[in-house]
């Protein structure tokens, strides 16, 4: 199989997920005791929670290309990041480390299309909300009319994420603001939900939502796996 090379701790909550999801498919799909060859490297990840809030993407681009780098070198295939919001940094890390980057959208975006829909909420991080680097691929590589909540929703979705979720806090008041949330959008015409930040399927899943739901943390690590699986070309 291919070497997956994670970059982890965005925050270790979710990572924790990824790891569990792409070792028990890997388990499934081989049988017997197999699991998955991967690589990873884990933030701290108040340092980063600081450079975001600071707007120095920049100097996190700088970091997550020296860490894919690291991985490359000790023998990862592919980069998996491990958070939707640092997908920021994903074209840096392809041109300057020259190693390929599984991307969150790309694959959740063929998540949706396999359905048939073509209306979808985007939640997340306001990095991921107001930012254009992941709508861009939804919409234009995959057609998707991408509903955004409105400032006011996207600070409750943001607060939860970074005042609740990264700490692993997880609560009804929470989910009840989530779902007010998404109904309202569903009553614009939303035919589905992508949970863009890997933390919210903590908070959120297909039950407490009456549209098809798109985990990107179970889409991405899957993805993991189908990738490390695919014949290497030499």
């Amino acid at each position: 199989m291919k070497r997956i090379g994670m970059i982890g701790g965005l925050s270790f909550e979710s990572t924790a997920i990824y790891y569990d999801i792409i070792n028990r498919e890997m388990q499934k799909r081989l049988g017997g005791t197999a699991s998955a060859e991967i690589l990873m490297y884990s933030f701290n990840f108040a340092e980063v929670e600081a450079l975001q809030a600071a707007g120095r993407w920049d100097d996190l681009a700088d970091i997550m290309v020296g860490w894919a780098r690291t991985l490359k070198k000790a023998g990862a295939d592919f980069i998996v990041i491990c958070a939707n919001t640092m997908h920021r940094m994903a074209p840096a890390i392809e041109s300057r480390a020259d190693i390929d980057v599984l991307h969150i959208a790309d694959v959740t975006g063929k998540a949706v299309k396999k359905q048939g829909l073509s209306k979808v909420i985007l939640l997340g991080t306001r990095y991921v909300m107001e930012g254009d680097f992941y709508t861009k691929i939804l919409a234009g590589s995959y057609g998707l009319d991408v509903m955004i909540p409105s400032a006011e929703e996207r600070d409750i979705i943001h607060g939860v994420i970074y005042g609740e979720l990264i700490k692993g806090v997880v609560s009804d008041d929470s989910r009840k603001k989530y779902q007010q949330i998404i109904n309202r959008l569903i009553g614009e015409g939303a035919e589905g939900v992508i949970l863009g930040c890997t933390e919210i399927p903590m908070l959120i899943g297909q039950k407490d939502v009456s549209v098809p739901v798109f985990n990107t943390t179970d889409i991405h690590a899957l993805a993991a796996v189908d990738a490390a699986l695919e014949e290497r070309e030499n």
